[in-house]
Order: structure tokens, then sequence, then C-alpha cells
């Protein structure tokens, strides 16, 4: 598998145009990778239009309103994909559940809603996407999970999200072991504070001065990174927790 045409990738969690998740299909699509991405909750015209603008790009390109929080939405996805596109070699898992909970606000549901998504959806999709790509002994997979930088500093305010993302740093690197010899790298990325879709301008004032390059993260930051981790060039990297935040400084 040596030509980016014959590369199909699936991108999670891409519902909305100016998400991470977009930037990430849209660098993949300009590779010539064909694209298979989910959505959820997005506005009733979004697939159909980010679907056409990929197309048009000169790429396949498929994707599904998906709930993640389902227990069998991982299985239903891979065969999805297959059977609409063929055979996907990179897998992106970039979808999540945050909301805000401090110590006053955590209860099971919380960390179940967090869970559900963060850990027990990528889990199961890392492991089905790894057993497709041994049956069909293709030798080549790229695995790209995001993360938050949690080991990084604490994140008061946000204990299920941090809980179930750090739980998939910890897999990354399990996994990686265990998917070497099949030519699947797996790594995760943490991107930093994003100006995607969550930033109001008083979010923005705070954060700039914590950017030693003098600008807040950027989607196609976070896309550039994943891009060449999915890449040939990149197949001797995995079980990494790569930070691609611009020096973002948590004092």
């Amino acid at each position: 598998m040596n030509s980016n045409n014959e590369k199909i990738a699936i991108i999670t969690g891409v519902s909305n145009e100016k998400g991470i998740g977009a930037a990430i299909c849209r660098r993949l699509a300009s590779e010539g990778i064909d694209i298979f991405f989910t959505h959820w909750n997005a506005d009733s015209n979004w697939e159909e239009n980010f679907r056409n603008e990929m197309i048009e790009s000169g790429v396949r390109c498929a994707g599904i309103e998906l709930d993640l929080s389902k227990s069998d939405s991982p299985e239903l996805l891979i065969r999805e994909v297959t059977s609409l596109l063929g055979i996907p070699s990179i897998l992106v898992n970039n979808a999540a559940h945050s909301i805000d909970s401090c110590f006053m606000d955590l209860d099971a549901k919380i960390l179940d809603d967090h869970y559900y998504v963060n850990v027990r959806s990528t889990s199961l999709l890392c492991v089905e996407f790894a057993r497709l790509i041994q049956k069909t002994n293709s030798k080549f997979g790229r695995i790209i999970n995001l993360t938050s930088g949690q080991q990084l500093g604490p994140m008061p305010g946000n204990l299920a999200y941090v809980a179930t993302k750090g739980a998939i740093s910890s897999f990354t690197l399990s996994l990686s072991a265990e998917l070497a010899h099949l030519g699947i790298t797996i790594n995760a990325v943490n991107p930093g504070p994003t100006d995607s879709t969550w930033m109001t301008d008083e979010i923005r004032e705070y954060l700039l001065p914590k950017f030693p390059m003098g600008r807040i993260g950027q989607p196609d930051d976070a896309a550039r990174i994943i891009s060449f981790l999915a890449s040939e060039d990149a197949g001797w990297i995995t079980g990494q927790i790569i930070h691609s935040e611009g020096g973002f400084y948590r004092g």
C-alpha cells in the first residue's frame, strides 16, 4: 500500500466545519486519501455539504451520523466503511464527550457518559480496526487518538474528561506493543487549547499570553501533525503521546 490513492481514513467526531475533525479530513483529502467521517448532533445539512466538499477536492467520501456512546457503534462503523469505501488503513479517534465536572458535580452518570465515548468507543474502534488489518494482512495501519495533555498538569473542574482521556494515553502505549508486528502504529496527539468552536473572546484573551509563539492553536495545527503520523514517513513512531501545542505554558 504505497499510494495515498489506495488509502481510506476514518475520522470520528466531524460535526462542524470549524472543528479539528473537519481540518483533519481536509488535510488528508488534500493528500489524496479517501475519507469516511462520523458526526453527531450536527446541523441538518452538515453531512451532505461536507461530503460534497471532500468529493470536490478529488477523493471519495462517505459519512454517517453515529452515536458513539452505543456499545455496537465501533463494529457498525467498521462495517459501514468497508461496505461503502473499502478496507480502511487510517483511524483517527477525534470524537470526545466533555462537560465540566468538579468534585461537587461528579456522579455515576457523568462518568459513564464520558466513559462510553472517550474510553469504550475509542478502545473498541482501535481493536476492531486492528483485527481488520490483521485479517487482510495488509501490513500497514495508522491509529491516532486525540488526548488533551492530562499528564502535563491538573485540569480542575474537568474530572470526568481528565480520567477518561488519561485512560486513552495508557491504552495507546500498551496497545502499540501488541500491534507493532502487524505494521500498525498507534500514537496519541495532544493539540493543546485549540480555537475551534468552543472559545469565547474572554477565553482567547486569557489563553493568548500562555502561548509563547504569540497565537492560539488552530485546527490545522492538529491536522498537520496527525497527517504526518498517518503517513509512510511516520512508520517508526508508535506508542507516543505527542504534545503539539506551541509551547503552551500551564503556569
